[in-house]
């Protein structure tokens, strides 16, 4: 299983970026993936890309439909090209309220928009790599026109591996049938990837004729840890926060529905919605030790690498560590150990 981790640019300059580079791979990290909120997904990968040769480097995730297919398609092999192979895209759809009005693109039939979109990402990178003639009609997307003076030098590497982020089964078949990867959201089960997610993701590979061999599932999941009681108490109070904040979604019920927790998602829906200004603590309040148990991974930072295998492996090849509580970043060097030992 590789570990991977994500760069803390959240409410900070780029500057320090090479430098948290270099820290992740001395501790032995896999992959660096970079996110879309308050500064552009794909830019710090470049300082990335410059301070480490050794890891993997992706976005987690850039919003697909706030961009052109030719403008990230472009960028993306740019970045390929840069890392010598190293880069992994990872795409979102985000939802309607951002993609219409905080970005101004068009919105609508998100699952079948997003299939369209990355297979017109491989057309326009199967034109550069190749020299095919790039002629992608779709009902969203049009790309007709190619000439030299636009096109990029081949990636020798090919094009980049693409991971997809998916809650619901339509994403999660979009993400079979014309990704690389997935990208589930943290609020799953080791029963929901089981019995939903995979089955969800053979199904889709086989409707198109691939297997499932070699598509991969990189997830970031909650955990619990901690040196001390103190530590660990805090873990608690924030990992049921989290969770308690994920089950008051509607989009997120299936997961609850299928431990039968559904009046638990009615619940924390109702509370989220009052003007209680203590409601985030109330609703962490209702999420029991069974129900914080089965969504987070308890275990103390010399036990959790084995913790972590013992719930997903042989389910996803990729795992970050979701801990939305304070920590020390090094807390995690015995698991990471643990678990790229048997690489």
């Amino acid at each position: 299983m590789k570990v991977d981790t994500k760069l803390t640019t959240d409410g900070r300059t780029l500057v320090g970026v090479a430098d948290e580079t270099r820290a992740a791979v001395a501790d032995g990290y896999d992959g660096v993936w970079s996110t879309e909120s308050r500064h552009d997904p794909f830019l710090p990968l470049v300082s990335a890309a410059a301070a480490a040769q050794g890891v993997q480097l992706g976005t987690a995730v850039a919003v697909a439909f706030a961009r052109s297919p030719m403008t990230l398609a472009q960028t993306a092999h740019d970045l390929q090209v840069l890392t010598g192979g190293r880069f992994l895209l990872g795409l979102g759809s985000q939802v309607k309220a951002h993609i219409e009005r905080r970005f101004g693109m068009p919105w609508g039939r998100p699952a079948a928009r997003m299939k369209e979109y990355v297979s017109a990402l491989h057309a326009i990178w199967d034109a550069w790599n190749t020299g095919a003639k790039l002629d992608f009609r779709g009902d969203f997307y049009t790309h007709t026109l190619m000439t030299s003076f636009f096109s990029p030098e081949p990636s020798e590497a090919g094009p980049p591996t693409v991971y997809l982020a998916a809650v619901g089964e339509h994403m999660t078949r979009v993400a079979g049938e014309v990704c690389d990867g997935l990208m589930p959201h943290p609020f799953t089960t080791e029963r929901y990837l089981r019995e939903r997610t995979l089955p969800a993701v053979q199904a889709a590979r086989e409707s198109v004729g691939r297997s499932a061999e070699g598509f991969s599932i990189s997830l970031q999941g909650l955990v619990v840890t901690g040196r001390t009681e103190e530590e660990i108490a805090e873990a608690v109070r924030g990992t049921r926060r989290q969770i308690a904040f994920y089950g008051s979604t509607p989009a997120y019920r299936p997961v609850l529905e299928l431990h039968g927790w559904e009046h638990l998602g009615d619940e924390l829906n109702t509370l989220s919605r009052s003007e209680s200004e203590d409601r985030w603590q109330r609703m962490g309040e209702l999420v029991d030790d069974e129900i914080l148990h089965t969504f987070a991974v308890v275990a103390e930072p010399d036990r959790l690498g084995d913790a972590v295998r013992a719930r997903f492996g042989g389910l996803v090849d990729r795992f970050s560590f979701y801990a939305p509580y304070k920590h020390e970043p090094r807390i995690w060097r015995p698991a990471i150990d643990s678990l790229t030992a048997t690489q």
